[in-house]
């Protein structure tokens, strides 16, 4: 799918180095994520903290391709990455001891992707 309609040009070049990073690695996680947000913005995945804490053991990584929001609460250290966080997501989850990066910073940290847990 070409990114034709898109305009953010740090979306375009995030889904150009996951594709690459995923033949690179041999990872095929990346390529999904670069996959999924190709698509429409409006489609994208919207995963509230809830979701998280009742998903995800404590000490996990996980990835959501697309929008972590604040809604619930959150008391597991979890590492999150995502294309956007709401900052009051972004609190709950510091406060709850875990961290938040971009889906750039966890490709760099995680270049296999093979101790990610994708949700969304």
């Amino acid at each position: 799918m070409a990114l034709k309609n898109k305009t953010n040009p740090n979306l375009i070049r995030l889904v150009r180095e996951l594709k690459d990073q995923a033949r690179e690695e041999s990872a095929p996680i990346w390529r999904d994520v670069a996959e999924r947000l190709e698509k429409p913005s409006k489609n994208w995945a919207e995963v509230n903290l809830s979701t998280i804490q009742r998903h995800v053991k404590d000490g996990e990584t996980i990835l959501v391709p697309g929008k972590v929001l604040g809604s619930g609460y959150l008391t597991k250290r979890v590492k999150v990455g995502s294309f956007s966080i709401s900052e009051n997501a972004k609190e709950k989850i510091k406060d709850a001891g875990g961290t938040y990066m971009t889906i750039k910073e966890m490709a760099e940290k995680e270049p296999k992707g093979s101790h990610l847990r994708l949700i969304g």
